[in-house]
C-alpha cells in the first residue's frame, strides 16, 4: 500500500516549505493542492469569468489541465503559471472558489488519482479529514497569524509580487476565516491529527518531529 503523508493548516503556517523538504529527504512526490485550486482561480479571471458564476467555474474546472512537476513548477493548460498563481488577484478570489461543491469534488478526484500508487506527501485545508481521511499519518500545521503573515510577505518580496505586509496580513485574516467556515472541505482540526505548532520552529525541526514519528512507527 503506497504511503500518504497529510499535512493541514492555515495560510502561511509552512505547509509547503515542509512538504517540499519531506519530500526531498524521504522520497516521497509533493503534491500541492493549493496550487491546483489556484488554478482554477487563475483560469476563472484568464476567462472573464465572474467569481458568482458558479457554473461557468464549474464549466472550467472540469475542461482544465493541470501538472505538477517534480521541480516544483505548475503548468495550467501546458502554460507555466508557476508564478502566476500566486498574484494578489489569484488570492483574492481562490478561496471562494474552492468552496464551490464541484471544484471541490473535481480537485479531490484528481487529488487521489495523483497519488494512486505511489508514496506521496500532500498538503492542503481538508488532507487528512477530506482526500485522505484514513491515512496513517495526519499532521495540522499552525503558527501566529503574524508569523504567517510575516512568512507570506517574504515570499512574495522574493517572487517579485507587489503586496504591502498589511495586505498580506488582511488577507491571511480573511482567507482564515472562509477556510474554516466552508459547508465543503473547511479546515478543522481533529483528535487524530498531529499538532505542530511552527512559530517558533525552522523547517529542519518541523522535519525531525515528523521523521521522528515515522522512524519510531517503523520500530513498533
Amino acid at each position: 500500500m503506497n504511503k500518504v503523508i497529510a499535512i493541514d493548516g492555515p495560510a502561511g503556517s509552512g505547509k509547503g516549505t515542509l512538504a517540499k523538504l519531506l519530500a526531498e529527504r524521504l522520497n516521497l512526490v509533493n503534491i500541492d493542492t493549493g496550487a491546483m485550486y489556484r488554478c482554477v482561480a487563475l483560469a476563472t479571471i484568464d476567462n472573464n469569468v465572474d467569481i458568482t458564476d458558479t457554473k461557468k467555474i464549474i464549466e472550467i474546472v472540469n475542461d482544465i489541465k493541470i501538472e505538477l512537476t517534480l521541480d516544483g513548477k505548475v503548468f495550467l493548460n501546458d502554460k507555466d503559471v508557476t508564478k502566476d498563481i500566486r498574484s494578489k488577484e489569484v488570492t483574492a478570489i481562490v478561496s471562494p472558489i474552492s468552496s464551490i461543491k464541484e471544484v471541490r469534488e473535481k480537485m479531490v478526484y484528481l487529488q487521489r488519482e495523483i497519488a494512486k500508487g505511489k508514496d506521496v506527501v500532500m498538503e492542503g485545508r481538508d488532507i487528512t479529514t477530506v482526500v485522505f481521511p484514513d491515512t496513517k499519518y495526519k499532521f495540522y500545521l499552525d503558527a501566529s497569524v503574524e508569523e504567517r503573515a510575516k512568512r507570506r510577505y517574504k515570499e512574495n518580496l522574493e517572487k517579485g509580487i507587489d503586496m504591502s505586509y498589511q495586505e498580506v496580513y488582511d488577507s491571511i485574516e480573511k482567507r482564515d476565516y472562509n477556510d474554516m467556515h466552508k459547508e465543503v472541505g473547511a479546515l478543522m482540526r481533529t483528535d487524530d491529527q498531529i499538532y505542530i505548532d511552527t512559530t517558533n520552529l525552522t523547517v529542519e525541526e518541523e522535519v525531525e518531529i515528523v521523521r521522528k514519528i515515522m522512524e519510531g512507527d517503523k520500530n513498533e
